[in-house]
């Protein structure tokens, strides 16, 4: 690389990554296959469109790989095309997720509408309504947060978990949704650490009369590795990012399930033209060999592993006194309560907030995120807890016994005065 600056930044980076324990639940380490498929020629193609169907020439190679990219996702998740229809072309979950969205509800939001007679009071519209977890409780914010755009076009009607179990409250989340009739009522989250009842959460969405959106981004790579159940039987819209338990290049993938109402076509529209131009083909083609990577027999072993390091991780954090949510985990995720749940040191010294305890853990190599547990009383850039997830280092090869050091080194930072 002739850019000298710019090359030394990213070897000090290939060497942070290197240096240290990385606990950060939405991270992972993808294959020299896939970096060398972001850095390919793709990158100067311009494909605006989708296959047979693009707005330039010269796009015969590129079709092909965006189609091989889309018999892979449906293939590594047991799908058919007679049945699924998948997007790869989104460029990350955030988008994906307004897709979908602005696909299905269309933009409205609510506004006043005069009356031509102005003796009668304007009829007010109401935007249609997203049913999304709390961002305190697990939810992630595009799933109605009233700072993102999913919150300001639409309605979110919130629900979250028990205050007691710290897990899914279905009667309640059923009881709020047959009230409030949303349109689209959204599981899967950024920071719930616990399996999801696929089931259940159906009962509640044909209860409801409402389409059951999962968005599966943090569990993708699980499902796929068969650790964790399925939601594609149940729900009728899937969204994934592919860098978290997929491990592949940051990027995003929507299933849509294929039906009388055309949501895969109307969800396709508003991908392109509706949001975004031309897709990044380096970036589909990386996602096509993670997703190769995903279907070979040792992908499960990986899966398997990523689980029971989690459980190693929390139970650990547990023996030592430290309070985890939930009781537990079903997944890569583990979620602390520094706070009000944390343990006291030798010189008495309280527990931490979740700010200062990432911090303190940094500056001895182990990378974490502050977050929010459930009903939190601190503030977001300071919460309460921190967010661990097992995934990436588990890529690189550690097991049980590795994460029993950790969990006793996390044990000894926060502890210390």
């Amino acid at each position: 690389m002739k850019d000298i600056q710019i090359k030394k930044l990213i070897g000090a980076e290939q060497k942070r990554q290197k240096k240290v324990i990385n606990l950060i639940a939405s991270e992972n380490y993808v294959s020299d296959d896939v970096l060398d498929a972001l850095g390919s020629e793709l990158t100067n193609k311009y494909a605006e469109g989708y296959p047979g169907k693009r707005y330039y020439g010269g796009n015969e190679i590129v079709d092909k790989i965006e189609e091989l990219c889309k018999e892979r996702a449906l293939k590594l998740f047991g799908l058919n095309m007679t049945d699924w229809h998948v997007n790869v072309q989104a460029l990350s979950g955030s988008p994906a997720n307004l897709a979908v969205y602005l696909g299905v509800l269309g933009a409205t939001h609510v506004k006043s509408v005069p009356s031509a007679d102005k003796s009668v009071p304007p009829t007010t519209i109401a935007a249609p309504k997203i049913m999304g977890m709390s961002l305190d409780q697990g939810g992630h914010l595009t799933h109605g947060q009233k700072v993102t755009a999913s919150g300001k076009f639409w309605t979110q009607v919130p629900y979250g978990v028990d205050k007691t179990t710290e897990v899914l409250d279905y009667d309640q989340l059923r009881e709020t949704a047959v009230r409030e009739k949303p349109a689209i009522i959204v599981c899967g989250y950024t920071a719930y650490p616990r399996i999801i009842d696929w089931v259940r959460m159906r009962e509640v969405a044909d209860a409801a009369g409402s389409i059951l959106m999962v968005d599966m981004s943090h569990i993708a790579g699980l499902v796929a590795g068969g650790v964790y159940p399925s939601p594609f039987p149940f729900a009728d819209i899937v969204t994934t990012t592919t860098h978290k338990t997929l491990r592949g290049p940051r990027a995003a993938l929507i299933f849509v399930k294929r039906d009388t109402r055309e949501l895969d076509k109307k969800i396709d529209k508003a991908v392109f033209p509706g949001l975004q131009g031309g897709p990044h083909m380096n970036q589909v083609a990386a996602v096509a060999v993670a997703l190769r990577e995903a279907i070979q027999p040792k992908f499960k072993k990986y899966a398997r592993q990523v689980i029971k390091n989690a459980a190693t991780l929390a139970n650990e954090l547990m023996k030592r006194g430290w309070r985890i949510i939930s009781n537990g985990t079903d997944s890569h995720l583990v979620l602390i309560d520094t706070w009000q749940g944390g343990v006291k040191n030798s010189l008495g010294a309280g527990a931490v907030s979740g700010k200062d305890a990432s911090e303190k853990l940094e500056k001895d190599g182990i990378i974490v995120n502050k977050n929010a547990i459930p009903f939190d009383t601190r503030p977001p850039f300071d919460p309460s807890g921190i967010r661990l997830g097992t995934a990436a280092e588990t890529t690189r090869g550690k097991k049980e016994r590795d994460f029993k050091k950790i969990a006793e080194k996390i044990d000894k930072i926060l502890k210390e005065a």
